[in-house]
């Protein structure tokens, strides 16, 4: 017997999948974002990748949603991971 989601389109289970991303990652952004303002850190450099990061998320998720070429969702991928990882050192150099 197979799997249920070995049943429904891949079609559908794009959808699925990114859903189950934004799981992931985005929880790690929204401490580090809290964290960097009660620390007062909310200045121009972390708000805007912030928004970077934001944006690179959303984009992800519609080309995770509607073509799922995954290179292109990768490089986006990526990129957004290395502005969540500055986000982070900016916070750890605020605390430590």
């Amino acid at each position: 017997m197979k799997s249920f989601s070995l049943r429904i389109s891949a079609w559908v289970r794009w959808k699925a999948d990114n859903y189950n991303n934004l799981m992931e990652q985005p929880t790690l952004f929204y401490a580090v974002t809290l964290t960097l303002a009660l620390l007062g850190a909310g200045d121009i450099l972390n708000t805007s990748l912030a928004w970077l990061y934001v944006g690179l998320r959303v984009t992800h998720s519609l080309v995770h949603a509607l073509i799922n070429v995954i290179m292109l969702r990768f490089a986006i991928f990526m990129a957004a991971s290395f502005v969540l990882l500055a986000m982070t050192l900016q916070a750890a150099m605020i605390v430590y």
